[in-house]
């Protein structure tokens, strides 16, 4: 199977967030910073805490998800040159290979770790920092996507959902 593609920067914004946030240490750290908003909230409350340590706590939540949402999403997109390009990428029983005009790479699919997949993606996961996302509007249709799924989990194992990652 072959597809061809261009990446689309609110596609890939939203891939980023869904890997960002399936990092375990990334909601365990987001669970504590909205216990301690709804903690500060209901000290707050019943007058146990003073209006500054309330702020304090809103303030945290807030800058916690803007930069999750998106400023670290962005930061990565403006970063990487890599989804300005026009890819071609080859499925084949034995390994697969991304290509564009620069050239092309071709590894096994034992190189891959795991995959998760995303409203929009595939996330093809080399290992816990390293992936690449495989748009699902490069494929033909609904069938080939299909293909894809069935191809990944023969070659790298279970689609893993964010709660399952937790080797990565």
């Amino acid at each position: 199977m072959t597809i061809s593609f261009t990446y689309k920067k609110p596609q890939v914004i939203q891939a980023l967030r869904y890997h960002f946030l399936a990092k375990r240490e990334i909601r365990l750290m987001i669970i504590l910073v909205n216990v301690f908003a709804f903690l500060s909230a209901a000290l707050f409350y019943f007058k146990k805490v003073t209006p500054m340590a309330f702020l304090t706590g809103s303030l945290l939540w807030f800058i916690l998800m803007l930069t999750f949402w998106f400023f670290l999403p962005g930061a990565v997109y403006r970063r990487a040159s890599t989804f300005r390009d026009h890819f071609t990428m080859k499925f084949g029983e034995q390994d697969f290979s991304v290509g564009n005009e620069r050239g092309s790479r071709s590894w096994s699919w034992q190189a891959l770790q795991s995959f998760l997949e995303t409203p929009n993606f595939f996330h093809l996961y080399f290992d816990s920092r390293s992936f690449f996302l495989v748009p699902k509007d490069g494929f033909s249709n609904s069938d080939e996507v299909w293909e894809m799924r069935q191809l990944l989990k023969q070659k790298v194992g279970p689609i893993l959902s964010p709660s399952r990652r937790e080797g990565l």
